[in-house]
């Protein structure tokens, strides 16, 4: 869904079963607010926070390999011991990742041994663990 937690989130999540919800966020701390909002709404409507993804948290630059944190560091991190949530993993801010979606070929499928793809592997696996019942 789109960010936010207006009338959009609150009627689809009152009135279609859902499994859980995944907060995606930056690390900016208005950004941080908005997904704190999302997931005290799904909290409250009984719908299971699965745990939160860190978009764009790091640019390594294709050059000298430099890591940065644009948008500041562990912003997620934080907010999910607050609201006692795993973090599922961390997207990078990277020009394939968007030269790939602008193709229509996202990067798990057009590069799926990057770095950029296992780590949305890596978080989808975590979310089907997560859907998974418990064992009997």
């Amino acid at each position: 869904m789109p960010p936010g937690t207006g009338d959009v989130q609150l009627s689809v999540s009152q009135n279609i079963p859902i499994s859980g919800a995944v907060i995606v966020s930056t690390p900016q701390d208005i950004a941080l607010m908005d997904a704190h909002k999302g997931a005290e709404m799904f909290r409250k409507v009984h719908v299971p926070v699965l745990g939160l993804v860190q978009n764009m948290s790091v640019f390594q630059c294709p050059k000298c390999k430099h890591k940065t944190h644009i948008f500041g560091a562990d912003g997620a991190r934080k907010l999910a011991q607050t609201l006692d949530l795993d973090v599922l993993g961390d997207v990078p801010l990277h020009l394939s990742i968007r030269e790939a979606s602008d193709k229509g070929q996202p990067v798990v499928f057009s590069q799926p041994e990057s770095e950029e793809a296992k780590a949305y592997l890596h978080i989808a696996s975590e979310v089907v663990r997560r859907l998974q019942p418990p064992p009997e």
